[in-house]
């Protein structure tokens, strides 16, 4: 029954406003409730009669700026405020509604459908509800007018009475920042984010602190994740969400182990407090199970267009047999690969869906979008896996899957470590054919190259030592480093605690920097990871002259890992960073503090080396 009023509700609302922006007066109103209102409330005539002053009262007029012109309410023994002539007693004051007319009705449907310069107006007169402005913002939102959307949501947050936002302002808080994210209002993300935590409701700054964790896990800025992640356990310690972030947290810092415990710490936590409904607890329970594949799984069934291909390549992946061989020849001291008429052939299939070139002026880039044309050659290749016997084929599909999860650690199981197993039967194949260099600009060899880089980027996160060790084997063909994979190694071994193995790596790097005399790369984190691999070595003196040679080579290194909560400016991230730069001192923190904050003392003996 209730479901019927307020369908009934809204027809006769929406009719009443139309009526009511033809002519701003109340007689005007009262005439169309009596003639065309009855049929949109059951033909109860007396129902659309008593509603008429009711909706009028709460609506907006363009003539009055935005204000209501609010009817006072009659006595029971008064005039009837419908002009009726009878007492309020025995006309609208006698109809009972089926159910409740929530006072904000008339704005939101006026927000609804104001536009331009009229909705502009509405919302900086300062007079929406804050109820009408989160209901028209998210209607907005889910319709997938952006623009709307967020120009509503925006209105709500300003200048908000923060301890009198309505109870679903969380989710309209969340969905007006990604609104940010996606249409590139990063400085009001910024700003709004920074609002909240300083000024609003305690749930508020909650959230606010989970989208600040997830964006730093976004930017592999796992020190301020870490940080934002223990501050709005403070201020939420029994949100679900926490759960979640947690997991994701500790899979971004390799912790697989911890990642299993703390799920099933939050499963019993939240089972106990009996809050959560069966949908939370099934995927806490997943989560508590195995939190990579539960978490994987879940980023899949998000994918609405997508997410059948992107499971039926998992499990391709899972059944795809060995590679043939490729042909690759010692020639002139060099290794060279060149592909093979049936290669060339699988190539030019897959392209037929795929349609996007590589750049080849790119180690890791497209001359396009190759996900624009996801529903074409994802179904393809799942029925055409002989394609990926292809070394060019595996190239594009291994930097697509890299661009779109290489940053998400649980997917490299099911996606990354099956190509990389592919790729390494081919590289080690190329090193038995010869001692010689394996050069980019050899042949075909750029494709295995790519694909190898794209592969050590995506397993980055979620499986180190896979993604180390085809480094290692790609630097041990390619000894001129084209791919610059000796600093990513050497960040990998520090992570993994293999702090001599380490320090052998830096000392070869610098050292041929040094013989070489050039300085076209930016070699920071081999000067900082040689200080950190010393310094973890007990080996003090060593480690303080590499910290003055890496401070001769880039002078906002050691501020910055030691600033807790620094403000990156525009020019701190930027994708490339020339050496010397704030922005490659900034990069260098993003990617390495938290390895510096988990060493006990190494920040601290920082300190004590910058001050010297």
């Amino acid at each position: 029954m209730l479901a019927v009023w307020v369908d009934q509700l809204l027809g006769f609302a929406s009719g009443a406003l139309a009526a009511i922006r033809r002519d701003e007066h109340y007689p005007y109103l009262v005439s169309w409730a009596r003639e065309a209102g009855p049929d949109r409330v059951g033909d109860n005539a007396a129902l659309a009669q008593a509603l008429a002053p009711e909706l009028w009262s709460q609506t907006p007029l363009e003539r009055l700026d935005f204000a209501c012109e609010s009817l006072a309410r009659p006595g029971r023994n008064e005039l009837c405020w419908c002009d009726s002539g009878r007492k309020m007693k025995r006309c609208c004051g006698a109809v009972e509604f089926p159910g409740p007319v929530p006072p904000h009705l008339m704005w939101m449907l006026s927000l609804r459908e104001w536009k331009g310069a009229t909705l502009k107006a509405a919302l900086a007169s300062g007079q929406a509800p804050a109820q009408a402005l989160l209901e028209a913002g998210l209607i907005a939102a889910e319709s997938g007018q952006r623009g709307r959307a967020q120009q509503i949501l925006e209105s709500l947050f300003e200048n908000a009475d923060w301890e009198r936002l309505p109870e679903q302002a969380e989710p309209a808080f969340e969905i007006l920042l990604d609104l940010f994210q996606e249409r590139g209002f990063y400085r009001k993300r910024e700003a709004l984010l920074d609002e909240v935590m300083e000024r609003g409701p305690l749930f508020l700054r909650g959230a606010a602190l989970e989208q600040l964790c997830l964006t730093h896990l976004d930017n592999d800025d796992l020190d301020s994740a870490r940080s934002a992640f223990v501050r709005a356990q403070q201020a939420l310690p029994d949100s679900p969400t926490l759960a979640y972030i947690e997991a994701m947290l500790l899979l971004h810092e390799g912790n697989e182990e911890e990642a299993i415990e703390r799920s099933r710490f939050w499963l019993r936590r939240l089972t106990r407090q009996g809050d959560l409904d069966s949908e939370q607890l099934e995927f806490l329970a997943d989560l508590a199970d195995d939190p990579g594949a539960t978490l994987a799984e879940q980023l899949l069934s998000a994918e609405e267009d997508l997410g059948d291909s992107l499971v039926g390549l998992q499990t391709l992946l899972a059944e795809l047999p060995p590679p043939p061989p490729l042909h690759a020849e010692w020639q002139d001291g060099q290794l060279v690969y060149r592909s093979s008429e049936r290669e060339d052939s699988l190539y030019e299939a897959f392209m037929e869906g795929f349609q996007v070139e590589i750049d080849p002026d790119s180690p890791m880039g497209f001359l396009g979008d190759p996900w624009a044309n996801a529903a074409q050659w994802l179904p393809s290749l799942c029925a055409n896996p002989e394609q990926l016997d292809s070394p060019a084929v595996l190239q594009c599909v291994s930097l697509a899957l890299t661009g779109r999860f290489g940053r998400l650690p649980w997917m490299a199981p099911s996606l990354f470590e099956p190509l990389a197993e592919r790729l390494e039967r081919w590289l080690l194949q190329v090193r038995q054919s010869g001692d010689g260099n394996f050069a980019w600009d050899e042949g075909n060899n750029a494709q295995l190259l790519r694909a190898g880089l794209s592969l050590v980027l995506g397993m980055e996160r979620g499986a180190r030592q896979q993604s180390r060790e085809l480094a290692e084997l790609l630097l041990s063909l390619d000894e001129n480093d084209s791919l610059g994979l000796r600093e990513l190694v050497l960040d990998q071994l520090l992570r993994e605690g293999r702090d001599d193995e380490a320090l052998e790596i830096s000392c070869k790097a610098l050292d041929a920097e040094d013989n070489d005399k050039e300085e076209d790369e930016p070699l920071l984190g081999m000067y900082m990871g040689q200080v950190l691999a010393l310094y973890r070595l007990g080996k003090l003196e060593e480690a303080a002259q590499a910290l003055e040679r890496a401070q001769r080579h880039n002078g906002h290194a050691a501020t910055l890992l030691l600033s807790e909560n620094p403000r990156p400016s525009p020019g701190m991230t930027r994708p490339t960073a020339n050496p010397g730069s704030i922005a490659e001192a900034w990069q260098y923190r993003t990617m390495m503090r938290d390895q510096w904050r988990s060493t006990p003392g190494a920040l601290q003996w920082l300190d004590q080396q910058a001050k010297a």
